[in-house]
């Protein structure tokens, strides 16, 4: 059953390219561990609620975006073995040990596909 890996984090707008060029490194390794396919958005149209919204999720601040991506995996055990691979896949410690976001204000989840059109 196909699963999905999905985040959400406040992304300052000045470390936008940098954003860019992590997801952009760590592709090949997602890759690697069976991904089928990442996504990774740019908010343009992302509201402000009153009760909830995305960017009170991700508690975003005055010049940051929201950005929503997901990684596409052939199943649940693809994603965790990728995951757990952080600790020993010697190609995560090449990436800049500076996150270009908030870890700390990032939401994610593991998802198995239900419906898909």
């Amino acid at each position: 059953m196909t699963h999905v890996t999905g985040f959400l984090a406040a992304v300052a707008d000045a470390k936008k390219e940098a954003y860019i060029d992590h997801a952009r490194r760590a592709w090949p390794i997602f890759r690697d561990y069976g991904a089928i396919a990442m996504k990774e958005c740019w908010g343009v149209n992302v509201p402000d609620g009153e009760v909830t919204s995305f960017p009170m999720a991700v508690k975003k601040e005055d010049g940051e975006t929201v950005v929503f991506s997901w990684i596409e995996w052939p199943d649940q055990a693809s994603a965790e073995t990728c995951w757990a691979s952080m600790e020993s896949d010697p190609r995560w410690k090449e990436m800049p040990a500076e996150m270009p976001f908030d870890g700390k204000r990032m939401i994610f989840g593991g998802f198995d596909v239900i419906v898909e059109g």
